[in-house]
């Protein structure tokens, strides 16, 4: 039997895994539901691509709103509010017939739906886990975002051979809906309304308290911001633009091109809790947790400068190609949870909510759809993924440098 903390703790996962997995869900299937809906529909791929900007811009707006939601009442509301918007976002694009409805119900919908589920799964597992507890509970946490990538797309895809697409969204509303009750059941408020403090025992931890102002006057919350940007810019790059990289610059067939991306799903369902496990090691050795959180920050976007290298040694073995997107896994392992744990090693957990829902609005608001349009930029302009992978590198590499930079300690706010 699991002594009470612990069974707390483990409720507090695996909402945040359902959570992930439900975020991710809409970005794994969106390119798989893509050409169907755009056959159907008769829309040109930029138009039905449109929704998927327009939902990303509405889940930076709402993942602010969540962070305030959370440092308030816990995750539980921005989960039950994640659940009927997500279903909703599947199931109302399903029944479109016009333009305006479609981006109506997937931007508007979907966005909230999804806007609910990141800062509020993030900061949910941080105000639990402190220290050398934190990065391998995130790990384990995290792994939902892999196992949705594999799971989902290609459950999606099989669907797909018997039926439409707009059944297809509505089995994947009914799977959002589920999973997020599920979530805001098991969920749980912060650790001191239990009687804990974080990582276990019994006596309550108070934190200091920060307002915005405070918070966005230092150093720290700008760094780790730039450094979250520059990497979520070559991420982003990547994930929409390898494949067809990997097709056109490499020559490979589609099939091959797309087993080396589901290697990165694959590899994650390994890779997440192990690489927690590493990174709470090297904070353990070192005398303040900022310092374990900003050398992990350091070395996930260097992981990806080394993986786009090893993208053009593809051409020469498809072993090159499978290190590649390995590491761009261990990227991915680390730096979304890392730079939520080195800002809730910096500010505490008290305001932790709020100031990270900011930063999440401005990296994911930005980051995503610049790497996003300037692989195909690059890429229309030249006629070669060359410069789109040296882009990505070069905005690793600026993420790794901000991480460098990183200050340990940031002025105290208001107890």
């Amino acid at each position: 039997m699991l002594n009470p903390e612990k069974k707390l703790g483990f409720q507090v996962i695996a909402s945040a895994w359902l959570a992930v997995f439900c975020l991710f869900g809409y970005r794994a299937t969106f390119s798989v539901l893509l050409d169907p809906m755009q056959a159907d529909l008769g829309w040109t791929v930029g138009q039905v691509s449109l929704g998927y900007s327009l939902m990303m811009t509405v889940y930076a707006l709402t993942a602010f709103a969540s962070g305030v939601i959370i440092d308030r009442w816990g995750p539980r509301p921005a989960y039950a509010v994640g659940a009927v918007f997500g279903a909703l976002g599947f199931f109302l694009t399903s029944q479109v017939q016009t333009y305006p409805a479609y981006l109506a119900s997937y931007a508007i919908f979907a966005g909230i739906g999804t806007g609910m589920l990141w800062v509020s799964s993030t900061v949910s597992v941080r105000k639990w886990f402190v220290g050398p507890n934190y990065a391998r509970m995130w790990g384990w946490a995290f792994m939902g975002a892999p196992v949705s990538q594999v799971i989902l797309s290609l459950g999606v895809e099989n669907i797909l051979t018997t039926v439409d697409w707009r059944a297809a969204m509505q089995a994947l509303s009914l799977v959002i809906l589920g999973s997020l009750l599920l979530a805001t059941l098991l969920s749980k408020k912060n650790p001191e309304n239990y009687g804990l403090q974080p990582g276990g025992g019994t006596k309550p931890l108070p934190g200091s308290t920060w307002t915005l102002k405070q918070a966005y006057s230092s150093f720290a919350i700008w760094g780790a911001i730039l450094a979250f940007f520059f990497s979520l810019v070559g991420e982003f790059l990547i994930w929409t633009q390898v494949v067809m990289f990997w097709v056109r610059e490499i020559g490979l067939p589609l099939g091959t091109a797309t087993n080396l991306y589901v290697l990165i799903g694959l590899s994650g369902i390994v890779l997440m809790p192990l690489m927690g496990v590493i990174a709470d090691r090297v904070v353990a050795k070192q005398e303040k947790e900022a310092r374990g959180r900003k050398i992990m920050l350091i070395f996930a976007p260097l992981s990806g400068v080394i993986a786009c290298i090893l993208l053009f040694s593809t051409s020469f073995s498809l072993l090159g190609g499978a290190i590649s997107a390995i590491l761009f896994t261990v990227y991915w392992a680390i730096e979304p949870g890392g730079v939520a744990g080195y800002a809730g090693a910096i500010f505490g957990r008290a305001s932790l909510g709020k100031i990270w829902g900011l930063a999440t609005l401005i990296c994911m608001g930005s980051g995503p759809a610049l790497g996003t349009f300037m692989g195909g930029f690059l890429y229309d302009i030249s006629g070669t993924y060359l410069y789109s992978i040296l882009f990505a590198l070069v905005s690793f590499f600026l993420s790794a440098v901000f991480a460098f930079f990183l200050p340990l300690k940031a002025k105290k706010g208001i107890n």
